[in-house]
């Protein structure tokens, strides 16, 4: 039996209103805000690239990816996450993006990470550019280690890696991710 639609789509409705009611936008609104997150962004890549070298022939092999430097997630019980980052095509920036999630469930803590999503053709890109991409709890991340990219799977022609940053979190809980874009 499949849970109503209410409930289905209650973890993506959270993280939609934690972003609105934080005052969050696809792009940061100064200049300096934006130089800062490519800043960020390339440096999460390289970290990301030298944790696992196998991730640069994989986005190389991609239709394009985007790169969230700094994902921040909390909760106890009901949960919530931000981020923003950038979205490129064959290496180039195209445009911006940000990342909202929301969850509940037995959950307690905090943690952020980076995230990278690779998108595996044109046509996958392009819906993500249109805002149809969201994710729900059956989609799993690649959490880079030396040789993982290389082995990892597209799920509906997206794959996901992540990189801890610090903090943690115990999570036994429904939640999804859903993705803004805003072109350059």
């Amino acid at each position: 039996m499949q849970a109503p639609n209410a409930l289905r789509n209650a973890p993506l409705l959270l993280g939609a209103s934690l972003a609105l009611l934080s005052g969050c936008a696809t792009a940061p609104p100064t200049r300096a805000g934006r130089e800062d997150l490519r800043e960020s962004a390339m440096d999460a890549l390289r970290g990301m690239e030298s944790s696992d070298p196998s991730l640069t022939g994989f986005l190389r092999s991609s239709a394009g990816y985007a790169v969230f430097p700094d994902v921040g997630k909390g909760g106890y019980i009901v949960g919530g996450g931000y981020g923003r980052g950038l979205v490129y095509r064959g290496g180039a920036e195209i445009g911006f993006a940000d990342i909202t999630q929301g969850s509940i469930g037995l959950q307690a803590g905090g943690q952020s990470y980076m995230e990278v999503l690779a998108f595996q053709r044109q046509r996958d890109l392009d819906r993500f550019t249109a805002g149809g991409l969201a994710f729900g709890a059956s989609l799993s991340a690649v959490i880079l280690k030396t040789g993982a990219a290389a082995a990892a799977p597209y799920t509906n022609g997206v794959a996901v890696f992540v990189k801890p940053i610090a903090g943690a979190m115990i999570e036994a809980a429904v939640g999804g991710q859903q993705f803004t874009y805003r072109p350059e």
